[in-house]
């Protein structure tokens, strides 16, 4: 039995904010909520960062517009936070705004378990370290999920872990620590331990990409209302996700992007090391082997 789920990533509603259109959220919401009603999805997946922080007192306003909009909505919704819901926050003021949990969690779905991977994505701004934190209780809960599935996986995260190149990315590019975890080697590896198929959707990076690392194919979805790809307006995307024992993949708005694929449980041949530390490859250099 196939899965249908509606995905909206990176809302950012609030004031425009470098090449983030936060003005045009809760327009963009409000057909958010038409295309999902129409779809009927099984459920809705919020991928996080739902405002563009500002302050506590700012953030709680806006986060509660969003949830506002979000009722509008008849399918049930699985919401994460992204680090925008989280600087001025906490986990407990986003669940509260929402009234759910927002704890790590599975659930079955077709022939599919979903993955609700809400990893801390908090900034951190301290003299020790800048930048995303992955906690080990969040990867090695990852990897029990991973050890001991019995079905494909989607997971579900705000920030990837696929490590793919940021070149041409806006706000990427020359920042790429940021754009994923500092560790995110340990959570690809966590969930190559799985037997059966991966699939990872992810928000934070603001555009449509696929990425395939080990077998598993990795996907992060453009923002509601992002424009640096496209000429200053706002991106209007939203997507259908499609499981079964085809993905099919379809994000609508004017930076529309479209992708089927059949997910695949076969792992790869693992890297060599750096060829200095490999004993037939040194040799090879120094002549000892032909």
């Amino acid at each position: 039995m196939s899965v249908r789920i509606a995905v909206v990533a990176d809302i950012h509603h609030g004031a425009p904010s470098a090449t983030k259109r936060g003005d045009a959220a809760l327009d963009l919401m409000a057909d958010f909520a038409r295309f999902a009603n129409d779809a009927r999805p099984d459920f809705v997946i919020d991928l996080g960062d739902r405002i563009s922080d500002i302050g506590r007192d700012e953030d709680l306003r806006l986060e509660r517009e969003v949830a506002e909009a979000f009722k509008a909505v008849e399918a049930p919704i699985h919401h994460i936070n992204g680090n925008h819901d989280r600087d001025h926050l906490e986990v407990a003021d986003n669940e509260a705004i929402l009234g759910q949990p927002m704890v790590n969690t599975t659930f079955d779905a077709g022939g599919w378990r979903i993955v609700v991977w809400r990893a801390d994505s908090k900034i951190l701004r301290t003299p020790e370290h800048t930048g995303f934190i992955l906690r080990e209780a969040d990867l090695l809960w990852l990897s029990r999920v991973a050890q001991t599935a019995d079905r494909p996986l989607l997971v579900l995260s705000h920030v990837p872990v696929s490590g793919h190149a940021q070149t041409g990315n806006y706000y990427f590019e020359r920042n790429p620590s940021s754009s994923s975890y500092p560790m995110a080697e340990r959570a690809r590896a966590a969930l190559a331990q799985s037997r059966f198929p991966v699939v990872c959707l992810s928000g934070h990076v603001h555009w449509n990409t696929v990425t395939t690392v080990d077998g598993i194919t990795h996907l992060t979805q453009q923002s509601l209302t992002e424009s640096f790809t496209t000429s200053g307006e706002p991106a209007a995307a939203f997507a259908l996700l499609e499981l079964d024992e085809t993905v099919s993949w379809q994000v609508q708005g004017i930076d529309p992007f479209a992708f089927s694929f059949r997910p695949t449980a076969n792992r790869w041949t693992p890297p060599l090391p750096d060829f200095s530390q490999h004993a037939e490859f040194a040799a090879k250099r120094r002549g000892d082997l032909t």
